[in-house]
């Protein structure tokens, strides 16, 4: 077989002339990862991105449980500012997630931005279900003002949480809020 018929190692319909600079494996064009040294195939890839899982199990459950904790008060804390907890939100997301990675030591997992903001969902419930309750039960009862009166106070610490929820993911993904 000459270099021009390769045939990918994944897709034997497809041709290629291009390899793996890693394991030489051939390649197609929908196999091939780019990266700053050049195209891979995706086992390689694969194998190099395990060495920057670092996490421990119990790295993930902390993670959660940190979250939750947090976000649970600083929505708390965000409602006795009103409007201006809309500007204060992202930065004190950005600090708990910062208090997240000081809980796991730094240590890192593809998993643990979406546990961390599962956990800051979680942490946001609380806060969120008093108000709807007590609107749901007077929008049953006839009472349409003081119904819509009491969802409409779930709100802020609904986008209060959202606010804190995302900022959190995002600095754990290693963007800088």
């Amino acid at each position: 077989m000459s270099e021009a018929t390769l045939v990918c190692a994944n897709h034997p319909d497809r041709r290629t002339g291009l390899r793996c600079n890693r394991c030489g494996k051939p390649i197609c064009s929908g196999c091939a990862v780019r990266t700053p040294v050049g195209y891979r195939c995706p086992e390689c890839v694969r194998q190099q991105q395990k060495v920057f899982e670092t996490a421990r199990p119990w790295d993930l459950p902390v993670a959660f449980i940190v979250a939750a904790l947090g976000v649970g008060v600083a929505t708390w804390l965000l409602a006795f500012l009103g409007f201006w907890g809309f500007l204060l939100a992202p930065v004190v997301g950005s600090g708990l997630g910062e208090a997240v990675r000081w809980s796991v030591r730094r240590r890192r997992s593809r998993r643990l931005p979406a546990v961390a903001a599962a956990g800051g969902v979680v942490g946001m419930l609380p806060g969120l279900l008093p108000p709807l309750a007590v609107g749901g039960l007077a929008l049953v009862q006839g009472a349409g003002a003081q119904g819509l009166q009491a969802l409409f106070g779930a709100l802020f610490p609904l986008i209060y949480g959202v606010l804190l929820v995302s900022a959190i993911y995002y600095r754990l993904r290693g963007i800088r809020v």
